[in-house]
């Protein structure tokens, strides 16, 4: 009996699933990719690390401080007070402009720098010293022609001319035939102090020039603005208010200097809130031309000074800069 071939057995293989296959493609494009941006990083070329660079030295630099001394007559012995309170706090004072009696006294501490000095010659200076009355002198402009204040000047001061004081001053008087207020900033301190004092009407007009020149407080009582020209950053203005005469003027010179002394206080006042402290001492009752109470003056500046100190400080500090070290403010 024939033998029949058996039927063909058919087999197929095992099939890989489909979503193997695409993660086995995704794995190796990632590694080949990874393995390439790990050559490249190697090869690049390495950056520094950032530094960060120290901050700059710096040193504060305080402002430039300029003092304003107004007029007031006798009373204006009360702004060596003030001067006595800013150099025992140490507050330094770059420059001074005064007007008549605060030209003086200006005049008196520029000298030397030196408050001591100047509170010396104050005390040394008298009545006579300032109103050598003279009646012939009254054909010239006035009873008082002035020389001995400037003689008293050149006996008592170091330095004969104002550039050469220790410290840098000005005095304000004003030119009558311009009609302007000046300052005096070279040339003869003892002419210059003078000027800046000479009342009108009571002192001989000031001839030098070919000017005509009397008391700066006529329109400038409390010299804030030449202060300020002068380079001040910090101004303190000592403004001296007018006080009662000692007994009803009787005479010319007295009804003068009371009329004066009150024109000038008022609008010293309103000069002197120009400046970033204004220094107003309480000389009570002593009057314009009362020369024997100096102490009392003094100490009257020096109360008035000390509670001005807060206010100073606080000027001082808005105006201080903060620049760097080993360059100029």
């Amino acid at each position: 009996m024939p033998v029949q071939p058996s039927a063909p057995v058919s087999r197929t293989l095992p099939r890989r699933a489909p979503a193997f296959s695409l993660f086995l493609f995704h794995f190796l494009l990632f590694t080949f990719y990874f393995s390439l941006l790990t050559v490249l990083l190697a090869c690049a070329p390495q950056r520094p690390p950032e530094v960060t660079p120290p901050s700059a030295a710096t040193r504060e630099v305080p402002p430039k401080v300029g003092l304003a001394l107004g007029g007031g007559g006798a009373r204006g012995f009360a702004e060596i007070g003030v001067l006595r309170v800013l150099e025992q706090e140490k507050i330094p004072v770059d420059l001074v402009v005064g007007t008549s009696v605060g030209s003086l006294i200006g005049a008196l501490y520029c000298d030397t720098g030196r408050v001591l000095d100047a509170e010396f010659q104050a005390v040394a200076v008298s009545e006579e010293d300032i109103f050598d009355y003279k009646a012939l002198a009254l054909l010239s402009g006035g009873l008082v022609k002035g020389e001995r204040l400037e003689q008293f000047l050149n006996t008592h001061l170091l330095h004969k001319t104002i550039e050469a004081m220790k410290v840098p001053f000005a005095a304000v008087a004003v030119d009558l035939m311009s009609g302007r207020a000046v300052a005096f900033e070279r040339g003869s301190v003892a002419q210059a102090v003078h000027a800046s004092a000479a009342i009108p009407g009571v002192f001989v007009p000031v001839e030098f020039g070919g000017r005509l020149y009397v008391d700066g407080g006529v329109l400038d009582p409390v010299p804030v603005d030449f202060a300020r020209q002068k380079g001040a950053e910090v101004i303190i203005a000592v403004s001296i208010p007018p006080g009662p005469p000692a007994q009803r003027p009787g005479n010319p010179v007295q009804v003068a200097l009371q009329s004066i002394a009150l024109m000038s206080a008022e609008m010293g006042a309103l000069k002197a809130k120009a400046a970033d402290v204004v220094i107003t001492p309480d000389v009570g009752g002593v009057p314009f031309d009362d020369f024997t109470q100096k102490k009392r003056l003094m100490e009257a500046g020096e109360a008035a000074a000390r509670q001005a100190l807060p206010a100073i400080r606080v000027a001082l500090a808005n105006k201080t800069k903060r620049v760097p070290v080993g360059v100029a403010p």
